[in-house]
């Protein structure tokens, strides 16, 4: 029986030992999130390892990409104290896709909105589940969040003064979405940003399909260059900001056709 319990807990240890080595060869190399960077007015707000946006929409009300991995939302709040605002003050959440770590936060924000493209919907709320390798395995329960609007592909809205893009990105979840609010992108887990400025696809492990989000990015970049969409700076959920404009992503784009 000893022998058993052993040879369970060696197992056991192999297993997450392999799990962290797994996640750590995931992120190595991407260039970090900074707490409080600034594009174009839009301030970055670090929870963990993942990253949110804080869009002023006017003195008293501010619209977020994303709600981040802490359920408590500390640093979303934080950063509304810095402006003498509470929770109320947010009116719009722009989610780019299921996952909980991006939507941890959205129950401290009872006053918003909450926007996803109609093909996320069921997995915001908890109804599917994701297909990635790994998230495949997590357990599929109600979370309860409601999507309040669905969007679809090419639509454009406002909030306040800014003019929000919103464009379909499958591949790291079904219904991915990336938004260009003004001049800056936000990519989701569509894509991330290594410490040396180049751009790379969704990871694997967390992804429903690693193909299918390389040409939804290869795409994208053709409709914002068609389109003659203005990006000034592209911002990722795990990883930094970059302001060199579109080069990246058509760097990106130019070399996965």
């Amino acid at each position: 029986m000893k022998r058993a319990l052993k040879i369970v807990g060696l197992l056991v240890v192999v297993l997450v030992v392999a799990i962290v080595a797994l996640l750590a060869a995931t992120f190595m190399g991407r260039q970090s999130i900074t707490d409080g960077a600034d594009a174009s007015g839009i301030r970055i707000v670090k929870d963990g390892i993942v990253s949110v946006a804080v869009i002023p929409v006017s003195e008293s009300e501010m619209a977020l990409v994303d709600a981040g991995n802490d359920k408590s939302a500390t640093a979303i709040l934080a950063e509304l104290s810095r402006r003498h605002l509470g929770p109320d003050a947010v009116t719009t959440i722009l989610i780019t896709h299921g996952h909980p770590d991006h939507t941890g936060g959205v129950a401290m924000f009872p006053k918003a909105q909450v926007i996803a493209l109609e093909t996320e919907k069921a997995l915001v709320e908890g109804r599917v589940g994701a297909k990635g390798p790994m998230t495949r395995l997590f357990p599929v329960s109600p979370t309860g969040i409601t999507v309040t609007r669905t969007v679809t592909d090419g639509d454009t809205l406002m909030l306040g003064p800014h003019r929000v893009r919103v464009f379909a990105v499958p591949g790291h979840t079904q219904g991915s979405a990336a938004y260009v609010v003004d001049d800056v992108l936000f990519m989701g887990d569509a894509a991330d940003v290594k410490s040396d400025g180049t751009i790379i696809g969704s990871p694997w492990v967390f992804s429903d399909s690693q193909p299918q989000d390389r040409a939804s990015l290869v795409a994208l970049d053709q409709r914002l260059a068609s389109d003659n969409v203005p990006v000034r700076a592209i911002a990722f959920s795990h990883s930094g900001v970059v302001v060199t404009g579109r080069a990246p992503l058509d760097a990106y784009a130019a070399t996965n056709k």
